[in-house]
């Protein structure tokens, strides 16, 4: 396998070791061999995991009204997503945008992934021609100031983390080495100041396990640069701060994706499985107050969705068969329910130069969690 012998040069390059989130990041971002470059279906049930918009359109519908409230608050704008996965959802939001006479001046998608572009350009073709002139995909951020929304869905669940394992009341880095042609892990004490730094800003058991996202705060930064007005908003799963690094989550969070087989062995399938770790939504905060952007808003997908009208999104019963209505009730189930994504996933708005309240955080704004 054409990826593994990479890694493993890599490794040998390094000096027989080198850091878990550097084995991640080839993994699943290797051109044209890691996860995220090759060829497969990863979206939907006949890839490895299915992601809301995937499951129906009725979350995109939503985050459609929560962008509407955002442009016309702010006279115009744009909307720029970054990550945009299989295309479905810029699909669906440009159709509720424009059945709603909201559509922005342009939807910038920003995509690494010349195999994920090319999906997307099919589908949005495909679904709305008549609205593509108005996407522009990206390989960088855009260079003049933006205005208007930027959105992020199941974007830093994929980034490379460090982990990172106390023994003893002694830090160590997870790294990754070869022995008999097999992948391994290898913990070794650490001197990475921004390990040590967040060992040291709390308390820890005597044993535990987790990871960090070292990526996060330059990721805000960079969308920080570009924003002179408007709001960013990030939905994924994970835990504001004192849940993420709960003593009770000793073993951290780092899950793997293959087939909806979801699995622990980051080493298992490389290159063709996923990656993932949950998101600290209080560092995602941290870094926001530290560069000049306000917290908006934190809350729960279900809570998100039922405050931007899911709801009243449904189509009548008289209007539908008896399986579209169990597929969707499935959907909205799935979206919304403590025990599925409901919980699980959050959502939170960072903003500039924008003042007014978001209806996607009326009811249950959790900002005193985080």
């Amino acid at each position: 396998m054409q990826l593994l012998v990479h890694i493993f040069s890599e490794i040998k390059h390094h000096g027989g070791k080198i850091p878990f989130a550097k084995y991640m990041d080839l993994a699943l971002y290797t051109p044209g061999l890691g996860y995220y470059s090759g060829g497969m279906q990863k979206f939907g049930m006949h890839g490895d995991f299915v992601t809301a918009p995937e499951l129906s359109a009725l979350f995109s519908k939503c985050l459609a009204r929560q962008c509407q409230e955002i442009l016309e608050n702010l006279g115009d704008g744009d909307i720029l997503e970054v990550g945009a996965g299989s295309g479905q959802m810029a699909a669906d939001i440009l159709l509720a945008l424009t059945k709603a006479n909201a559509l922005p001046n342009y939807y910038y998608i920003l995509e690494l992934s010349a195999d994920l572009k090319k999906r997307q350009q099919e589908k949005i073709a495909t679904l709305c021609p008549r609205f593509f002139n108005r996407v522009v995909w990206l390989e960088t951020l855009p260079l003049f100031d933006f205005k208007g929304v930027i959105l992020a869905n199941e974007v830093l669940d994929a980034m490379p983390v460090h982990q990172f394992h106390i023994h003893q009341n002694i830090l160590h880095e997870v790294e990754v080495t070869v022995q008999d042609d097999k992948l391994q892990h290898q913990i070794s004490p650490t001197n990475n100041p921004h390990l040590l730094a967040h060992y040291h800003s709390q308390t820890w058991p005597t044993e535990y396990t987790s990871e960090i996202n070292l990526h996060l705060k330059p990721w805000i930064m960079s969308l920080s640069d570009i924003l002179k007005s408007g709001v960013i908003l990030i939905i994924d799963y994970g835990f504001p701060q004192h849940e993420y690094y709960h003593p009770q989550r000793s073993m951290g969070t780092l899950m793997c994706h293959y087939r909806h087989y979801a699995h622990h062995d980051p080493f298992l399938y490389p290159g063709l499985q996923d990656i993932t770790a949950h998101v600290d939504f209080t560092a995602i905060a941290e870094a926001a107050s530290e560069i000049a952007l306000d917290v908006l808003g934190f809350t729960s997908q279900a809570a998100f969705l039922f405050d931007t009208g899911l709801m009243t999104l449904v189509e009548p019963y008289n209007t539908t068969t008896d399986k579209e209505i169990i597929v969707r009730n499935h959907a909205i189930q799935t979206l919304t329910s403590p025990a599925e994504m409901g919980e699980l996933f959050k959502v939170i708005a960072l903003g500039r130069n924008f003042e007014e309240n978001l209806m996607g955080f009326n009811r249950m704004d959790r900002r005193y969690t985080l």
